[in-house]
């Protein structure tokens, strides 16, 4: 079996994100499974012509704002949206397909916001969250991937220290990462690359941050453990622009 690869990237606005080399990216990539977050776009304001691959999208009631998104070579058995809880289902932020061997499920998780505002219902979420993929695994091992939101280690970004306090880096997000990774579930990056520094997947906009490498990971490839064996690669890819985030990779025999 050959081996397969998977992309995530918060694109940030995907219409404007075409408009800075997102097709080149795409075609460079030549992933397998091809996951987005943030594609702030109705199914209806975008014609995407991607040979070869079956499109699935989710969007947010709101316009304009978060939704998902999977292109996959190989057809699902079936697609869902969201996890079945409708307080949590408005935003188009969750996408599960299922494949013979596995579920890939592509995540944009809720932003705490400055000063905390959406920190209360960010805890709901997660919880949710974990129950809902839990659930899922009782059935066949999970491929998770998105925009996690959260920095889970000092090592994860640039400035721990001035940041213990701001959203994706508070002790109750990075707690509730510790809580899923300890309920079966591997970071790919760091099962491969536990002390690797400067690693990061978005950049603030302000102060040349990119320019300076002054970043944060919280994109995330996260997999059942009795995937571990198969993890061949994981990689982040800091050279592809054309949104605040980059695209990050996973490879699987």
């Amino acid at each position: 079996m050959k081996n397969l690869t998977y992309i995530s990237w918060n694109v940030n606005g995907l219409r404007a994100c075409i408009k800075k080399g997102f097709l080149d990216a795409f075609e460079k990539l030549n992933a397998d499974y091809f996951c987005l977050q943030e594609t702030k776009l109705q199914p209806d304001q975008i014609d995407l012509d991607l040979p070869g691959y079956h499109q699935y999208w989710n969007s947010a009631v709101k316009k304009g704002y978060s939704g998902t998104a999977i292109f996959t070579k190989t057809e699902p058995i079936q697609v869902s949206y969201g996890m079945g809880i409708e307080e949590h289902d408005q935003e188009g932020r969750i996408i599960t397909a299922e494949f013979d061997t596995h579920y890939l499920v592509t995540c944009y998780t809720p932003n705490s916001k400055r000063a905390l505002e959406r920190l209360d219902y960010r805890m709901i979420w997660e919880d949710d969250f974990r129950s809902y993929l839990k659930k899922l695994e009782e059935k066949k091992p999970i491929v998770l991937c998105g925009d996690l939101n959260v920095a889970h280690k000092e090592i994860d970004l640039a400035n721990p220290a001035s940041n213990r306090k701001n959203a994706g880096f508070t002790d109750e997000e990075r707690n509730k990462m510790t809580t899923l990774l300890q309920a079966g579930f591997t970071d790919t990056f760091r099962y491969l690359y536990p002390n690797k520094t400067e690693a990061y997947s978005w950049w603030s906009y302000f102060a040349k941050s990119r320019e300076r490498n002054i970043g944060w990971r919280i994109d995330y490839f996260l997999v059942s453990q009795s995937l571990n064996s198969r993890i061949k690669e994981a990689r982040i890819h800091p050279e592809i622009e054309g949104s605040d985030h980059c695209p990050v990779e996973l490879v699987l025999s």
